[in-house]
């Protein structure tokens, strides 16, 4: 079954966090994954305000996991680490 990878992010260091986007946009296009949405507008109904949401579809849940954990994610994610507060989830889509 499908997966999306739900990412809520407030950014704190755009220099930093663009060269995380440079890499981690190609990482998750080769484990299958395509974006839905990029930081686009959006209403915060309860919860945290993290004004950067993105949303990715995966084929799998696997695949979704085994991104996040490849060398060329946690590449990128070093660059994220110290330039953003994020929240991630990885949610199976059910049909």
């Amino acid at each position: 079954m499908p997966a999306l990878w739900i990412a809520h992010v407030t950014v704190t260091d755009d220099e930093a966090y663009g060269r995380y986007a440079a890499l981690a946009g190609p990482a998750i296009a080769a484990h299958g994954g395509e974006f839905l949405a990029r930081g686009g507008r959006y209403v915060q109904l309860e919860g945290k305000d993290r004004p950067r949401n993105v949303v990715a579809r995966f084929p799998s849940l696997e695949a979704a996991e085994a991104c996040y954990h490849s060398p060329e994610y946690q590449q990128a994610l070093d660059h994220a680490r110290s330039a953003s507060e994020r929240d991630l989830v990885i949610v199976e889509i059910t049909e």
